[in-house]
Parts: structure tokens; C-alpha cells; sequence
């Protein structure tokens, strides 16, 4: 499953786009003004813009996604199609450029390309209490180890602190054994090398304490 934030303000044409890639299997959070967008970056891993909007353009869209990440999929939506205006999308950081109307199965296409690139997402299954990376290879968590991977995803990818996982794993920071933690993470870390046979892109940062290299989801 992959976040897609999708700003687009036709209501009726936003609600068919989200239907569709919500039947493909996609998580799909919806804007219809650029003043409702920020609030969706740091969820997403792939964006859907229109150009035209009523309080602002698309390519101010463009411009706010890529001041937050290099990483994140752009797809413009737009039925300006001159050459001018697919240039001027690409110029900002666009990735593909689709003009109305298009096929939702050119759409669908088009973010299989994306992900290709970019990589799928890792996701933390909360009801089942599992790691599962984006190749869909997954790690049944203990209880203490469930505690620890939602924090992480909650961080969007800052560093969390030994003592923020001490809490939140519900010990008493001034009595707590560090040693208990450092085993915790280390029987992770193996735990997940025996499954995948590669290493978790989970750093640990001397004092400060742990981040993860991916975007972790709660679903």
C-alpha cells in the first residue's frame, strides 16, 4: 500500500481518481485548495496535483513538495497541455505530466513507474503487529518491539531518543537498565536479518538514539 496525496479541486473528478487507486490497493488523502495541502506531505509518497486551483497553481504545489523531499513521486494533472506549461512542470520537479482527461489505467501505470523509482514503503500493521518492508517480506513484532516500530514510524524519519523509546515502551526512565533496550533493538535487528537476509535501515546514533533510513506507515 502506498500514501498518495492527491490535490485536486473538481470534486466529482477527486472523488472518481480516489476511488480508483483506493481499489488498487493505495491509501488516498484528498485536498481541494492548495491551503489544504501541507498538511498531507509528510504522509505521502506520491502526490497528484492539478494545476489550476483556486487559491494558487499546481506548481506551487510542486515547488512545496520538493522543498520537503527529493524523494516524494510527482504526477500533474492538468488540461493545460502546451508544451510551455508540460516544460514548466518538469522545470519545477515534476515526474509526469497527464492531461485531462486522461485513463484512471494510464494514471495507475504511470504511479507503478513512480514506485519503481522511488521504492514502495515500508508499513506497520497494527492490528496484526507486524513489519513489513516493500517487497511485502513481514516480521511479527512482540509487544515490546511493536511499541518501539510505531514510534518510529510517528517520528517521519527524525531521531528518537533512547529516552523517548523508554516511555514509550512504559519503563521508569531513572530505574530503567539501557541494556534491556540495546538487546531489544540488537534481537530486532536479527530477528529481521533472518527473514529478509538483509540488514533493517535502522540507525543507531551514539547518545542521541535511533532513526530509521525509510518512511515507515501505520495502517
Amino acid at each position: 500500500m502506498t500514501t498518495i496525496a492527491l490535490l485536486e479541486d473538481e470534486a466529482d473528478l477527486r472523488e472518481e481518481v480516489a476511488d480508483f487507486l483506493e481499489s488498487c490497493g493505495h491509501r488516498v488523502l484528498q485536498a481541494g485548495s492548495l491551503a489544504e495541502f501541507p498538511p498531507l506531505l509528510s504522509q505521502a509518497r506520491i502526490v497528484i496535483l492539478d494545476v489550476m486551483l483556486p487559491d494558487g497553481s499546481g506548481f506551487d504545489a510542486v515547488r512545496l513538495v520538493r522543498a520537503a523531499s527529493r524523494r516524494t513521486g510527482i504526477v500533474m494533472l492538468t488540461a493545460m497541455g502546451e508544451l510551455q506549461d508540460r516544460l514548466a512542470g518538469f522545470s519545477e520537479g515534476a515526474d509526469h505530466y497527464l492531461v485531462k482527461p486522461f485513463r484512471l489505467l494510464e494514471l495507475e501505470a504511470v504511479i507503478e513507474a513512480l514506485l519503481r523509482r522511488i521504492g514502495r514503503e515500508w508499513v506497520y500493521d497494527t492490528r496484526r503487529s507486524t513489519l513489513v518492508d516493500p517487497l511485502g517480506r513481514s516480521l511479527d513484532l512482540t509487544d515490546q518491539e511493536a511499541a518501539f516500530v510505531a514510534l518510529l514510524a510517528r517520528s517521519n524519519g527524525a531521531v528518537i531518543s533512547r529516552r523517548e523509546v523508554v516511555d514509550a515502551l512504559g519503563q521508569d526512565w531513572s530505574t530503567y537498565d539501557l541494556r534491556r533496550l540495546d538487546t531489544l533493538v540488537s534481537r530486532l535487528r536479527t530477528r529481521w536479518r533472518r527473514i529478509s537476509g538483509q540488514g533493517l535501515p535502522l540507525r543507531t546514533l551514539h547518545r542521541e538514539g535511533y532513526g530509521f533510513g525509510e518512511t515507515i506507515e501505520e495502517d
